[in-house]
C-alpha cells in the first residue's frame, strides 16, 4: 500500500494539475512542446505554417514551384517537392523529411542551417568534382578550382540553395546537369580541384557566376559584372 502511494499519488497529483490548468497556459494549445517538435520533423500534403512557407519560397526561387508561398502544403507544392527530390537524388515521395530539409538548406524545424567546410562529406567532394569535370575539363587547373569555388560561394549565399547538391541540381543552373555530363566519372585533376576549393582556395574572390562568352546564349548573364577571365570562362558577380 505504501509502495502504491509512493508511485501512484505523484502521478495522480500531476494529472490533476494539468487537468485544472487552462489550455492557454500550455504552449501549442496544451500539446507538449516535444510532441509538436516531433511532428514538425516532416512536412507533407496538408501541412501548414511558416516551415511550409519557407520551403515554398525556396522552391519558387530555385524554379521548382510556380505560384505564391502561402504556407499551405497542397498538390502543387507536393509536385514541386517531388521534382526537387528527383533532381537531388533523394527518395521521391513528396514528403519533406530530414534528407529533403538538408538538401533545401533547412533544419527539420524549418530554419536555415549554416553551411561550412566541416559539413562537407566525401559524397559532396565527389559531386563537386563531377560538376567541375562536366563543366570545365580542359580548362586550366586554376579555372577548374574557380568553377568549384563558384559552387561553394553559392552554397554560402542566401540567394542559392544551402547545399552542394542543391546548388548543382538547381534548375538550369549548370549545363553539365542539363546535358548529362554531370554523370561522367571525374579525373584526378577534377577531384583535386574540388578538394582545393573546399579547403578555401577561391581564385575568383567570391564570384557567383561564370560563363563562356563564346557560347553563352542568356542575355541576362551578360549583365553581370565580370571580375576576371580564366581560360575560356568569365567569372562574374
Amino acid at each position: 500500500m505504501k509502495s502504491l502511494l509512493r508511485t501512484g499519488l505523484p502521478a495522480l497529483l500531476l494529472a490533476a494539475l494539468f487537468a485544472a490548468m487552462p489550455l492557454c497556459a500550455l504552449p501549442h494549445g496544451g500539446v507538449p512542446t516535444a510532441i509538436v517538435q516531433a511532428a514538425e520533423q516532416t512536412l507533407r500534403r496538408g501541412s501548414r505554417g511558416e516551415a511550409v512557407k519557407t520551403v515554398q519560397q525556396k522552391l519558387i526561387r530555385w524554379g521548382y514551384l510556380n505560384g505564391k508561398a502561402d504556407g499551405i502544403f497542397g498538390a502543387a507544392t507536393e509536385k514541386a517537392v517531388r521534382y526537387f527530390q528527383r533532381k537531388n537524388g533523394l527518395k521521391e515521395d513528396g514528403i519533406v523529411g530530414p534528407a529533403t530539409f538538408e538538401a533545401l538548406g533547412m533544419r527539420a524545424s524549418g530554419g536555415t542551417q549554416a553551411g561550412g567546410a566541416d559539413s562537407y562529406t566525401n559524397e559532396d567532394t565527389y559531386l563537386l568534382a563531377r560538376c567541375i569535370y562536366g563543366e570545365a575539363r580542359g580548362e586550366p587547373y586554376t579555372g577548374q578550382v574557380a568553377v568549384g569555388a563558384v559552387v561553394l560561394n553559392r552554397v554560402k549565399s542566401p540567394e542559392f540553395p544551402n547545399t552542394i547538391a542543391g546548388v548543382i541540381y538547381q534548375r538550369h543552373a549548370f549545363t553539365a546537369v542539363t546535358d548529362g555530363q554531370i554523370n561522367l566519372t571525374p579525373d584526378d585533376k577534377a577531384i583535386s580541384a574540388a578538394r582545393d576549393a573546399m579547403n578555401g582556395w577561391d581564385p575568383t574572390g567570391g564570384c557567383l557566376y561564370y560563363y563562356n562568352p563564346a557560347t553563352a546564349t542568356s542575355e541576362w548573364i551578360f549583365t553581370r559584372e565580370v571580375v576576371m577571365t580564366i581560360g575560356r570562362h568569365a567569372f562574374a558577380i
